[in-house]
């Protein structure tokens, strides 16, 4: 139906006659000669339609609706030299039309404009429940194109690399200490219920003991848990696992990889290797295991200056354990009140958000006077005053920002002021150059953290990390004393505060893995029922693996610079986890749920 693309065609094709398809982007009548914009995926020309062509042409081009679906055959002429349009890589030509045929027409109102031309912001909820027409906007179609070209160079590097791609099951079993499954039941296995893969990682650790060595898949998984501008119900991993290595091997292919990606998408040679930080040096410095390190205000701990202070609030916190935090402000006198840090204002709200039950603080004057409300400055000595200066490195015109109490509550408080605070003043580089690009390897995660509403330890990655050998030791009987304070050989990826993905070294010892399900509180009846399968295995002769998972989606929306991963995917859920497109979920028959053995108990609230 069409001889090229519309967005194909250059000064070379000049007097050829082509075949044009797409949709009519605009309409103009400039003094009797209409000019149309063609659009399709390749890009947008202008076609000109002159009266002398005929009436009936005329008519045709006259009545012609945004969006019909058209085909244009004509010649290729040069635009005259007032009439180029540099916007358009097509905007030296235009096409003298000698045939118009509509395809298909547009019946009803657009519900907005898909333009090339329109710059206005469409409501998302609006953009979701017509996806299709979305989709047609260059925005989209330009994201599609780099989530293309990002999985097409992550294929070709993997696959030169001596990987193989593999597909591992959509239906498997439900397993404990992740988060929520989503269940299927099943009609033939009465009573029983499938659960959708969170991600495959124990088929992958399986197909090492398979002897495959080295095996990645764009792997489509599921979480049943709340939404959020980088998440969605279900999404797309980068996922790979490699037999016969090291946590350093891992970590150099990977960055390699990355490198590759951005090169090929963005144009952006990267530095090699990427900085390494340890959990416990990003939770000291940033408060976050997903430090954005393109800016300071860094968290300085300063328990020693006021263990004994006669500020309750500070010393009282120290003394039962906790810290006392502060980030330094830079010329933050100016730019943050007194009402913006008092209960009711925005930045209290942040630390609040976080746990905290408010901020205190101090303002650095002339002299390195100090002025703050409360009673820090009258339990401040002359020598702690400077010890404070001196460590947060504050100075005239400078804020100190203090956060007190239990230490994850005081870290989590102050990132989000620390995060709040960047955007607000303005501290975080928009151009996206190379030196921008802060990628950052997180490792020495620890093993475990403290549940405490179910009173036991949890595996802060997955229970199938293998813990750091210099921690665990040789001595198999001491594992059970060892094993909580252990840190794990696992590692994450971070990106301008983002984590982009994470894996760690598996556990191959089968004794090594019910001992770590046993930590974890799982009883040896369960650890069979649920990992039965797993255990087998690694009795068989499991080789040394390791791997790692990308989030596909959010790489996707940092290439693109979006703000959410829904515009870097086809056709994602909203924030409710639901399709307003399609309407799913949705309601399903009681024959279809006596057939799976099913009865609902949902009471609509109305």
């Amino acid at each position: 139906m069409r001889s090229n693309g519309c967005g194909n065609l250059r000064k070379k094709h000049i007097d050829s006659f082509v075949q044009l398809c797409g949709w009519v982007d605009r309409c103009r009548d400039h003094g009797g000669v209409i000019f149309i914009d063609l659009r399709d995926r390749s890009g947008t020309i202008q076609l000109t339609v002159d009266p002398d062509q005929g009436p009936e042409l005329f008519a045709i081009a006259e009545n012609l609706r945004n969006e019909t679906v058209l085909q244009a055959n004509g010649s290729v002429k040069s635009r005259p030299a007032d009439a180029i349009n540099e916007k358009l890589n097509t905007g030296e030509i235009e096409i003298q039309v000698k045939e118009l045929i509509i395809l298909n027409k547009v019946k009803g109102n657009l519900p907005f404009s898909v333009s090339i031309h329109n710059e206005e912001p469409i409501k998302e909820e609006l953009r979701l429940r017509h996806r299709y027409l979305d989709l047609r906007r260059e925005r989209m179609q330009q994201n599609l194109l780099l989530r293309h070209n990002t999985i097409k160079t992550a294929r070709a590097f993997l696959e030169e690399e001596g990987f193989l791609e593999i597909e591992t099951p959509v239906l498997t079993r439900s397993t404990p200490e992740g988060a929520r499954d989503y269940v299927v039941p099943s009609r033939v296995c009465g009573g029983d219920w499938f659960a959708l893969p969170q991600s495959p990682q124990l088929f992958k650790q399986l197909l090492m003991v398979g002897g495959l060595e080295r095996y990645y898949q764009i792997a489509r998984c599921f979480r049943d848990e709340d939404l959020r501008s980088d998440r969605q119900p279900e999404f797309t991993q980068l996922d790979l696992e490699i037999s016969f290595t090291s946590q350093d091997e891992i970590l150099g292919l990977n960055e390699r990889l990355i490198a590759a990606i951005w090169q090929k998408v963005k144009g952006v040679n990267l530095n090699l290797p990427f900085k390494k930080m340890t959990w416990k040096e990003a939770m000291d410095r940033y408060g976050t295991d997903r430090p954005d390190t393109r800016y300071g205000m860094e968290l300085i701990q300063v328990n020693e200056i006021f263990k004994t202070s006669g500020f309750k609030v500070f010393s009282n916190a120290i003394s039962t354990g906790g810290s006392v935090k502060c980030i330094t402000v830079k010329n933050g006198n100016k730019s943050i009140s007194n009402v913006r840090i008092k209960p009711g204002g925005d930045v209290f709200s942040e630390a609040q958000k976080g746990g905290a039950g408010g901020l205190a603080f101090i303002r650095v004057r002339e002299n390195k006077e100090i002025d703050t409300i409360g009673a820090i400055k009258d339990n401040l000595d002359p020598q702690a005053k400077e010890t404070l200066l001196e460590i947060t490195g504050a100075k005239t015109g400078d804020l100190i920002l203090f956060g007190a109490g239990e230490t994850t509550i005081v870290n989590k408080s102050l990132d989000r002021v620390r995060q709040f605070l960047a955007k607000e003043l303005s501290l975080i580089p928009q151009e996206q150059e190379n030196s921008q690009w802060n990628f950052l390897w997180v490792t020495d995660f620890p093993m475990f953290q403290f549940n405490k509403d179910e009173n036991r330890l949890e595996a802060l990655h997955h229970p199938f990390c293998a813990p750091n050998p210099k921690d665990l030791g040789n001595e198999e009987e001491k594992w059970n004393d060892r094993l909580p304070k252990a840190r794990a050989q696992a590692y994450d990826l971070v990106l301008n505060g983002l984590e982009l993905g994470g894996g760690s070294i598996r556990i191959h010892n089968p004794d090594l893995q019910k001992q770590v399900l046993k930590t974890i509180g799982l009883s040896s009846e369960v650890v069979q029922e649920q990992f039965g399968f797993l255990i087998d295995a690694l009795e068989m002769g499991a080789p040394p693996h390791g791997g790692l998972a990308f989030g596909l989606d959010r790489i996707v929306m940092l290439l693109s610079s979006e703000e959410s991963i829904r515009d870097t995917i086809a056709f994602p859920k909203n924030q409710n986890a639901r399709c307003p497109m399609t309407q799913a979920p949705g309601n399903v028959s009681t024959k279809q749920l006596e057939e799976l053995h099913v009865a609902s108990t949902w009471v609509d609230p109305e």
